[in-house]
């Protein structure tokens, strides 16, 4: 029965991710247009209001996500999305949500850069931003789509992993999986799995804010309903109040930190393409991993025994798989639209188990299948 009542549509990235985020349980959107992300914003405006959710376009990008993560603690799930330069613009807020707890998602169309760079141009530049661009010691998660498809379902699984570890997660697209359509089958809403926050199970007069439970997570009181407490960008202790206590102070960044590394299992999602009995390994995400797909089957038909990792998952690093794969092949090719700011990372979880090289593009095309190819011919060649 629940076959009969999805629907298929042709879909743009951006418009699935809207498709996802209503999915989930979004009902409010705060942003300002930035190319390439303006139809997020297009589409929550149009269908938010229909649903009982709100829409408010800000004046500028620091008010956004601070709109946003006002509406999260009111109780709304929340969502923003912005390109590069905004980006830039939310890391301070977007430190506040993370020591904070504030669930919410900041969906990243990455576009060529710095600063105004190339609007409406693919890159893949903003990856060790999404890492560390605010200060601190903080972990975070990101996840990076190569469908369209991946956009829904990865919009709904932000969403998901934000009110569950009671964090911001960023969805980091690139121009082209934000702009490209393909055929996208939307799930019955009863279908979807739905991951709200958990809430207190004590009187207002007995709650700490930010004690943990025996996972790690606190639960989350909304705003308005009779539980007064204090939030602060300042370190805290359970109450929420500001704190200089070391011990209290070495507890919390451990805590925030250890609730997403102490759950990577759940959140590290990637997907293997002939693997099994691969000598060479392409690593690679976003519209990069479609065309590394690509060219491992050209790959093979030349005799060449070469596989692919594709991360959907970038932060937390699947740094075991990684490691893994790195004991079973010979050499790792790494695709990316930057200057390597991925194949860093791959190194590090190599351990030098294997040679790890890297591939990049950053005149704002794409990389394409045969260039992969004529890599894996050139490395062979050494």
């Amino acid at each position: 029965m629940n076959k009969l009542k999805r629907n298929v549509e042709l879909l743009q990235g951006n418009e699935a991710c809207v498709k996802g985020a209503i999915l989930s349980g979004v009902r409010f959107f705060a942003g300002y247009p930035i190319t390439p992300s303006s139809e997020i914003a297009e589409g929550m405006a149009r269908l938010l209001p229909q649903i009982g959710g709100k829409f408010v376009q800000m004046e500028d990008e620091i008010a956004s996500i601070a709109a946003v993560i006002g509406a999260s603690i009111a109780g709304f799930k929340s969502l923003t999305a912005t390109s590069g330069p905004g980006f830039s613009l939310k890391q301070e807020n977007l430190g506040f949500a993370i020591i904070s707890e504030i669930p919410c998602v900041i969906v990243n169309a990455q576009r060529g850069g710095p600063s105004t760079g190339l609007p409406t141009k693919p890159s893949q530049g903003d990856m060790m931003q999404a890492r560390w661009g605010t200060h601190g010691d903080h972990s975070i998660i990101a996840l990076a789509p190569s469908t369209v498809n991946e956009v829904l379902t990865l919009t709904i699984k932000a969403v998901n992993f934000s009110e569950k570890y009671r964090t911001p997660v960023i969805l980091l697209l690139d121009e082209v999986i934000a702009h490209m359509r393909e055929k996208v089958e939307i799930p019955a809403p009863e279908e979807v799995e739905v991951i709200n926050r958990k809430k207190p199970t004590v009187p207002p007069e007995e709650y700490f804010p930010f004690k943990p439970d025996q996972n790690g997570i606190p639960p989350m009181a909304n705003f308005g309903e009779g539980y007064r407490y204090h939030i602060t960008g300042l370190i805290h202790n359970q109450k929420g109040l500001p704190t200089s206590n070391p011990q209290e102070i070495d507890s919390f960044i451990r805590r925030i930190n250890n609730k997403i590394q102490e759950n990577v299992k759940d959140i590290i999602i990637y997907e293997k393409y002939f693997l099994d009995d691969a000598k060479i390994a392409l690593i690679a995400c976003g519209s990069v991993a479609r065309a590394a797909e690509r060219t491992v089957k050209l790959a093979r038909e030349e005799g060449l025994k070469v596989g692919l990792l594709k991360l959907l998952t970038i932060w937390p690093f699947p740094s075991e798989e990684v490691n893994r794969l790195a004991q079973q092949v010979d050499l790792i090719i790494v695709p990316e639209m930057n200057l390597g700011q991925m194949v860093l990372e791959v190194e590090r979880a190599s351990r030098g188990n294997c040679e790890v090289v890297s591939y990049s593009r950053v005149d704002g095309e794409l990389i394409n299948p045969i260039e992969i190819l004529g890599k894996i011919q050139e490395e062979i060649k050494k």
